[in-house]
Formats: C-alpha cells, structure tokens, sequence
C-alpha cells in the first residue's frame, strides 16, 4: 500500500513538472534601442565624484530557448551595453588612476559598460492569462571608465569585470484574443556592500501570429541600478534608466 501511494505522489510529481514546461521547444530572439538617463558618479576610492551625464541611446539584445523536458532549466541570454559620458566642476580634489584633479578644474567622464546575462529559469505558470518564471541570473559585467582634463590633457581609466549571481523572475499578465500583455523582469541583489538590480516593466503587442513566426512589439522602462564598492578598485554609485522600444521574435 505504501508503494502505491509512493508511486502515485511521484507520477503526481512528474505531471506537474511536466506541465509546468512548454509544451512545444520554442526560441525567443529580441533586440530594444534604450534612452538612458544616466546619473551618479564613480572613483577608484570610496570618495566617489558626480558626473552630469548626457542622455544616450544604449542597445540591448537577447535570445532564450524554452522546451518541453522537465527538470531541465530554460535559457535565455541577454546582452546590455551602457556608454555615457558627461563632465563636472570639482569642489575638492579628485585622484584617479594615480592622476590628481584639482578643486575648480572641470573634468569629462566616460562610461563603457558592456552586460551580459546569463539567466537560468523555469516557468512557474504557463497560460494565456498568467505566466510566472523563477531562476538565477549570472550577470557578467565588463567595464571601463575614464576621467579627462581636457585643459591640461590629464588622463586616467580603470577597467574592471566579474560575474555577479543574482535572483531572477519574470511575471506576464495577458488579455486573451487581444494580442495585448504586460510583464515585468527583473534581476537583484544585495550582498556585504554590493548593490545591484536591473528590471523593465513593458506593455507587449503581438501583430503577426503564424506558424513560422510571431513578431511582438515592446514599449516599456528600464532601470538598472549599479552600487558597488572595492571592484577591482573601483567605486561606482549609478543609476541607468529611461524607456525603451523593442522588437521580438518567436520561432
């Protein structure tokens, strides 16, 4: 009797899980142009500077892998790039890879930042009104930054990288024969005096529905926050974020 109820609470298990899968392999490619406000500043010590950055438009692409086995995570890889630049007035003295700015000196500051996701993720859910995916996120992040008198012609960069591991989830609400939804993503975490979060929230249009391909438009916002300390030396306290147009397909 106690094996009967073994195996049926296991086969229970089983469906569940297969259930929870999509039911048919599909592949997700997107690609979205971004207006970054920028704001916050960086050093390569813990006395950080505040830049008055210049809105840009950022880039960021991406291509998952959904299938039907159970157990077996999906896959979605998602490349970010963040470039800004802007300048400020210093009210006290600024040292930064090894160069000294003095109080009063206007200084240029550059950002090249390039993100790539690396997100493993199960669906929760899965219907036309709810869907709900859970995972982990590494994050790898590849940077340099630049500080630059353009008067004297001083100038300083400091590159940095490492993989961060953060939670992940993704929640999507739809509104059936409509074409119409909304989800929001999103990446966190907090650990020792590591901050860092990336999210975007977007209302979804599907005008091309077929059996080779569903195309998708996105408008949404997007933040990404970036509050580090002692990476590879460098200290940064940004905030990117601004809204977004973006295309994806469905094969």
């Amino acid at each position: 009797m106690k094996k009967g109820l073994l195996a049926a609470a296991l086969g229970c298990a089983l469906i569940s899980t297969a259930s929870q899968a999509d039911t048919i392999a599909g592949v997700y490619v997107g690609a979205q142009t971004w207006q970054t406000d920028t704001s916050g500043g960086f050093a390569d010590s813990n006395n950080t500077t505040d830049f008055n950055f210049d809105d840009e438009n950022n880039t960021s692409v991406y291509i998952a892998f959904e299938h039907p086995v159970p157990f077996l995570p999906n896959v979605k890889v998602n490349h970010t790039t963040l470039e800004n630049s802007g300048s400020t007035v210093l009210t006290t003295n600024f040292t930064f890879d090894g160069e000294l700015y003095t109080a009063n000196t206007r200084i240029n500051g550059d950002v090249e930042i390039d993100s790539t996701d690396f997100i493993l993720y199960y669906e929760l859910f899965d219907n036309d009104l709810v869907s709900f995916d859970l995972g982990i996120n590494g994050k790898y992040i590849d940077g340099s930054l630049f500080v630059i008198d353009p008067a004297s012609d001083t100038q300083g960069q400091v590159e940095f990288s490492g993989v961060v591991p953060m939670a992940y989830s993704k929640v999507q609400l739809g509104l059936p024969f409509t074409g119409l939804s909304a989800y929001f993503e999103g990446s966190y975490l907090s650990f020792d005096d590591h901050k860092l979060s990336d999210y975007q929230a977007a209302v979804q249009y599907s005008f091309i529905e077929s059996l080779a391909v569903d195309m998708t438009l996105q408008v949404g916002y997007r933040n990404v926050t970036v509050d580090i300390e002692d990476l590879d030396d460098v200290y940064a306290d940004m905030e990117f974020d601004g809204v977004f147009a973006g295309l994806e397909l469905h094969f």
